[in-house]
């Protein structure tokens, strides 16, 4: 049996004003959101182009070809993989995600999760709330981003933390290396967030509700409390003392995906090596040998300078307060020590 299902529909000239992913969902047996999400996968061509957008328009006398890949096991295998923990007991652990591994098994990724090392490690005693494919799990950062995670083993524990981070009275605190600084020292930023209509990869700001949500009603409420904590190196052609770049500390009280690195980004201090949110381009050297270092060492850094720090939450069972700290990576770790050689 073929590991993929494979679907090719013909385009005509009266196709060629339809949006394509309307159009092949009224041409397959698949639903409009499983096309878009098949997009978002980059598992639609139109030829020889991969279709980019749900809204592009569909090319007249071109071949359609889908691709879906067969489904994976649901159940996730537990490996013995190390994992960093800073707290057990029967309700829950506290543990640290290095970057570069996913939380739980998910399309393209269906091994070397945190999941997976978590079953191998607790032994089966995880909570089930969050379906077999995502057991203890409740709450996640991102892929690229380091830090503490709280991990419930057992259903009490894990509504009872659920409760916690619905309220947003978890104490969760990022720290974050930026290109550029904030014009304000401190603040809130308050949006909208929802995929971005661009790239289906990305999030956004929904426009208009940046300090206004009642402009409009799409995406998901969301809030960063920031802190300007201290400054590197000076930026070309600016003000005496304005830095190149900064160390941001982040404090959520929701937690959307890629919430900071997108409202870093909108404040125009996006993360330092953030692919997807970041200006990739090195800094202009002016004949400095120590910006010529970062450059070198950004080159080799490849994932947006975040780290999960602080994590303080009320435990379920014994309802006292609890709080952790992880120390910066070695990556992040080495990337502050090029910061603070600029002048």
């Amino acid at each position: 049996m073929s590991d993929v299902t494979r679907q090719e529909f013909m385009s005509t000239i009266e196709d060629s004003s339809h949006r394509v992913d309307k159009w092949l969902a009224d041409k397959s047996p698949l639903s409009r959101s499983r096309i878009q999400g098949l997009i978002g996968e980059e598992a639609i061509k139109a030829g020889e182009h991969v279709v980019q957008s749900p809204s592009e328009r569909v090319i007249a006398d071109t071949i359609y070809t889908i691709i879906i890949p067969a489904p994976s096991n649901p159940i996730p295998l537990a490996q013995n993989i190390p994992v960093e923990v800073y707290f057990e007991d029967e309700s829950l652990l506290v543990v640290e995600k290095p970057a570069g591994m996913t939380v739980h098994p998910a399309p393209g990724s269906p091994n070397g999760t945190l999941v997976n090392a978590l079953l191998h490690h607790a032994k089966g005693t995880l909570s089930g709330i969050g379906g077999v494919a995502r057991p203890g799990i409740v709450h996640r950062i991102d892929k690229d981003t380091s830090g503490l995670l709280v991990v419930a083993k057992n259903d009490s524990a894990h509504q009872h933390l659920s409760g916690q981070f619905a309220k947003h009275t978890v104490n969760r605190v990022y720290v974050s290396f930026v290109r550029g600084y904030p014009r304000e020292k401190e603040g809130r930023i308050e949006s909208r967030l929802a995929r971005s209509p661009n790239n289906r990869k990305k999030q956004a700001v929904v426009k208009g509700t940046w300090g206004d949500l009642t402009a409009s009603d799409k995406g998901r409420h969301a809030v960063t409390n920031f802190k300007f904590i201290a400054g590197y190196g000076q930026m070309p052609k600016a003000a005496v003392g304005t830095p190149l770049a900064s160390k941001i500390e982040c404090r959520l009280e929701t937690g959307r995906t890629h919430q900071i690195r997108v409202h870093m980004a909108h404040l125009g201090c996006p993360l330092l090596g953030d692919p997807l949110y970041g200006k990739q381009k090195a800094f202009n050297t002016t004949k400095n040998t120590d910006i010529a270092k970062l450059n070198a060492f950004m080159s080799q850094f490849k994932r947006q300078a975040l780290h999960a720090q602080t994590l303080g939450f009320i435990h379920p069972k014994s309802k006292e307060y609890m709080e952790f700290f992880a120390p910066l990576p070695d990556d992040i770790e080495r990337l502050a020590s090029y910061l603070d050689h600029l002048e």
